[in-house]
């Protein structure tokens, strides 16, 4: 699966983006038409731990599904935010077949 990976205001290294690449693979397990994803990694300008925003958008046939997680590191925030994109894209899986 394509994975676009954006960082804002910052410059993310090639470690991070290919440990969110390798998770993002995950979701074709659960859910093969995945078109592509979106990734955006923001850090906020606060004084509170918890300053990453880890944002995904996954393009499935005919809908998207958009994850937003704020969390103390971005490999946290990327975890949360696949577990809870495999939720939905198993639910989206479960509805289709009740349809055929």
């Amino acid at each position: 699966m394509k994975v676009n990976t954006q960082s804002v205001n910052f410059n993310a290294d090639q470690k991070l983006i290919d440990f969110i690449q390798k998770r993002m693979d995950k979701l074709e397990m659960y859910y093969d038409k995945v078109i592509k994803s979106d990734v955006f990694l923001k850090v906020e300008n606060t004084s509170d731990k918890e300053n990453k925003i880890f944002e995904a958008k996954v393009h499935v046939p005919g809908d998207s599904f958009v994850v937003k997680k704020q969390c103390k590191t971005f490999e946290e925030g990327t975890d949360m935010a696949v577990a809870s994109l495999q939720r939905q894209l198993k639910k989206r899986k479960e509805k289709l077949r009740t349809y055929l």
